[in-house]
């Protein structure tokens, strides 16, 4: 029995894909007895896996040491793409089909080990390739691969690394741009329309500039008093605003997560009532034969019948009278 819930999530992940849900559903039921609301949150949040994706987690959870040698053959692919090593990679892409091809077979051996009546049945086996090629160019399908937590099967159109935005390294010893051009305009401060006119009055009226400058300061003062308010009265409606869209977003997502299971649920009905039809299909053809037999049968008795009771009348009319 798994003793923990990432023990509870990698069996649900290793385990075939028709039995998530009830699988899933008795997870959370335990969860929420135990009084583990974060734990049946999070399991409620799982999502069932494609059989292709199931295949792919099989062989990440049981063959973990197949799944790192991809890792690593992508890692030396991306490398010999950069440095432009012709024959390194053309070694390489030989080394990726044998690799993904084996991975493959393994995949389906594990499927098949796990439930010997999957032998017959015709496995989604070229998603498990597109999945395992797709995580050898990519190195984040790579770490959902290896994680054995895949919901569907994973694919790429090319084969190399998605080109990446460029960056420019900012150092200490290059200022921001925004920086100079705020450095500019403090240098490019509007001259002081008083400083012509009271130049001559600096030694005679000291207070009254003193008295300006006071004035000036207190305005100030009381301006960025009432911003500071502003921006209070501003900062309590976001943070209510912020409570009430966190409020919606947290039903909004538990009403995904139900329809969700409800589509996992149907098309678990669905599959059930798809295999009903199948056995009461055959076992409509199994009575019709019998009725086809029983037909035969009885047209048998019928003629038996018929020749008996002409036997009859022929030995009753060859009878002498008496």
């Amino acid at each position: 029995m798994p003793t923990s819930t990432e023990d509870v999530i990698r069996a649900l992940y290793e385990a075939p894909p028709e039995g998530f849900v009830a699988g899933r559903a008795a997870a959370i039921d335990e969860a929420k007895r135990a009084g583990d609301k974060e734990t049946a949150k999070r399991l409620a949040a799982l999502r069932k896996p494609t059989v292709a994706a199931w295949l792919v987690n099989l062989l990440a959870l049981r063959r973990p040491e197949l799944i790192d040698e991809l890792v690593e053959l992508s890692t030396a692919l991306r490398s010999a793409q950069r440095s432009l090593q012709g024959e390194q990679l053309r070694e390489l892409s030989t080394q990726r089909r044998q690799v993904v091809s084996a991975l493959v077979n393994a995949a389906q051996k594990l499927a098949v080990e796990d439930d010997p009546g999957l032998r017959t049945v015709k496995l989604p086996m070229a998603e498990v390739e597109a999945t395992l090629t797709a995580a050898l160019a990519e190195p984040d399908i790579a770490e959902q691969v290896r994680s054995g937590r895949l919901v569907k099967a994973a694919t790429y159109a090319g084969f190399g690394e998605v080109p990446r935005p460029r960056l420019r390294l900012v150092t200490a010893d290059e200022p921001d741009e925004q920086e100079e051009d705020d450095e500019d305009e403090d240098d490019e401060a509007p001259p002081n329309p008083f400083a012509v006119a009271a130049e001559p009055e600096r030694t005679a009226r000291p207070t009254a500039l003193e008295e300006r400058k006071r004035r000036a300061a207190e305005k100030a003062r009381q301006e960025r008093a009432e911003r500071r308010r502003e921006l209070k009265r501003r900062l309590t409606t976001a943070r209510a605003a912020e409570a009430k869209t966190r409020t919606r977003l947290e039903r909004a997502e538990t009403a995904e997560q139900e329809a969700a299971h409800a589509v996992d649920e149907i098309e678990e009905q669905l599959a059930e009532l798809e295999r009903q039809r199948i056995v009461a299909q055959a076992e409509v053809s199994r009575r019709k034969l019998a009725r086809r037999s029983a037909e035969r049968d009885a047209s048998a008795a019928r003629r038996e019948v018929g020749d008996v009771e002409a036997a009859l009348e022929d030995l009753d009319a060859d009878e002498p009278d008496q």
